[in-house]
């Protein structure tokens, strides 16, 4: 403040008509209570009259210096002993001002009125609605002490809008993976109790979705195209159906060929590794994937002449077939030596179409054509035998194909490898016969007519594709006998399969073996004997 009085004049003008505004209030233990007048209260049931707090005015200095009052107002509230006045609310500057004026606190009796200097004037709140800002503020009156606050509601949201049938049906895909919402996945499985067709759906890809988390192999069940197959012609009978009797080797073509149809050219041209026994001993021969897709292609050309076709090695060197070799080793031996350059991925095609015609002719000739013989050179099998023969070679060379790409490759379903096993065991006896010609095998001990019962080896064929079959050990007319059995022999059928395909060795095939031990070596190596290139 300057000497010349002219702050003190603009702070006089601006606390001019002004409400007084009091200073802190001290603790409860500084005042004395009992010298604070009480104020005199309304009768029950009648509301305090309204009171307008008294207009404070600043008195005018006796000597005209403007500001005197503010410094004695100063010195006052300094001094010891001084009245410590109780707090009271402000309104908020953005009030109107009547707000301002409006009495928030009964004012105290006017005999307590100060009328010196330095004092103050102590205000009560009345209710506790008066010393709330934020009851005051929702009060319909804010000037109004006993009027009630007016409720506040909370806003409600707007519910969600429905789902449209085609919104949730989209939606499935995303509820099968657990990715939609906690309002989608709601909304989805209401959806699902009350549409059938969105409930099959839903069904359909929760499975799939199954397939997408499989710890398991990823090479397809040998017996899945069984079961296709069967589910489709149940629903759509064939019109030409296939016989029984051709369905392994249709089998065992389309697994091969499916195991092939995407190989590259490395692959293709991978070392393979064919082996079997010759007499007493195990034969090996190196080629290619592709030699070994058309050593089955010229094999498979022996019973084109049977079902009226072209033979492939025919067509190929354009002698009419007139000079084409008999046996399955020199047709082989032919092909490769015409194949120049090597046989590629082209070896492909023209095989999987000799299979699909062998098939398809097979299926319209009828049930005659099945006994009509295939001669193998030395040997000879009936239509039905030689496709089960060849549907066993195309399982055990694909075996080795996948061995060379290193890729895995299942045996096939019990029902056909039972049939192959049968066709084997059912060979044996001719093949001990010839053995026995060539000085290989033990002589006959007991010779009987032809279809009597002679002394049988038990051949126990256990698990995928087992069975009993009888050996019959002196004559291949003979008929095998559970009553005549001199031994039994135990292998697994996988491995009894191995073991007609040359590739494990007789002496490492038996599981079990009980009884006459020459009857029993005479038997696995028979079983070994069947093997050829």
């Amino acid at each position: 403040m300057s000497g010349d009085g002219r702050e003190g004049d603009r702070r006089d003008d601006e606390v001019r008509d002004a409400r007084r505004i009091p200073g802190p209030r001290g603790a409860v233990d500084d005042l004395d209570l009992e010298s604070v007048p009480r104020p005199v209260l309304p009768p029950r049931g009648e509301h305090a009259p309204e009171e307008t707090a008294p207009k404070q005015e600043a008195p005018v200095p006796e000597d005209g210096a403007p500001g005197q009052e503010a410094l004695k107002e100063e010195e006052a509230r300094e001094a010891p002993g001084a009245k410590e006045p109780q707090e009271a609310l402000e309104a908020p500057e953005e009030q109107a001002p009547e707000a301002l004026e409006a009495p928030e606190a009964q004012e105290a009796p006017e005999e307590q009125a100060p009328e010196e200097e330095g004092e103050y004037v102590v205000y009560e709140p009345l209710s506790e609605t008066a010393s709330d800002p934020v009851a005051s503020a929702a009060s319909p009156h804010p000037g109004t002490a006993d009027a009630p606050a007016a409720p506040v509601t909370p806003a409600t949201p707007p519910p969600a809008p429905a789902l449209s049938h085609q919104v949730l049906k989209a939606l499935l895909g995303a509820w099968a993976l657990s990715a939609c919402s906690a309002g989608e996945t709601a909304a989805v499985e209401e959806h699902l109790t009350s549409c059938a067709p969105c409930a099959d759906e839903a069904l359909r890809l929760r499975d799939a979705v199954g397939l997408l988390h499989t710890d398991g192999s990823l090479d397809l069940d040998p017996g899945l195209r069984a079961r296709v197959l069967d589910g489709c012609l149940g629903r759509r009978p064939a019109r030409i159906p296939v016989p029984e009797w051709v369905t392994p080797y249709d089998a065992e073509t389309a697994r091969l060929d499916a195991l092939v149809r995407d190989f590259g050219a490395a692959e293709w041209h991978a070392p393979v590794r064919l082996q079997w026994f010759e007499e007493e001993r195990a034969v090996t021969r190196r080629t290619t994937v592709a030699g070994v897709i058309g050593h089955l292609m010229a094999v498979d050309g022996l019973l084109t002449a049977v079902l009226g076709l072209e033979d492939p090695l025919a067509a190929a060197d354009g002698r009419g077939g007139s000079e084409v070799p008999l046996t399955p080793v020199r047709r082989t031996e032919a092909y490769w030596a015409a194949t120049h350059p090597p046989a590629t991925r082209a070896v492909r095609e023209p095989w999987r179409d000799l299979t699909h015609r062998l098939i398809s002719t097979a299926s319209i000739a009828g049930r005659n054509v099945a006994e009509r013989s295939v001669s193998y050179g030395d040997f000879a099998l009936p239509l039905q035998d030689a496709l089960l023969d060849r549907a066993f070679e195309c399982w055990v060379h694909g075996t080795d194909i996948a061995e060379a790409v290193d890729y895995p490759y299942g045996p096939p379903s019990a029902a056909h490898l039972h049939r192959m096993v049968d066709l084997a065991a059912r060979m044996l006896p001719a093949a001990l016969a010839g053995r026995r010609r060539a000085g290989l095998a033990g002589p006959a001990k007991e010779l009987v007519a032809p279809g009597e019962p002679g002394r049988s080896v038990h051949l126990e064929v256990e698990g995928h594709g087992g069975g009993d079959w009888y050996i019959a050990l002196d004559s291949p007319a003979a008929a095998g006998s559970p009553d005549r059995a001199v031994a039994q022999v135990a292998l697994d059928g996988v491995e009894f399969c191995r073991l007609v395909a040359g590739h494990i060795s007789p002496v490492e095939a038996a599981a079990g073996q009980e009884g006459d031990r020459e009857a029993i070596r005479d038997v696995l190596f028979a079983s070994a004997s069947l093997s050829r290139l």
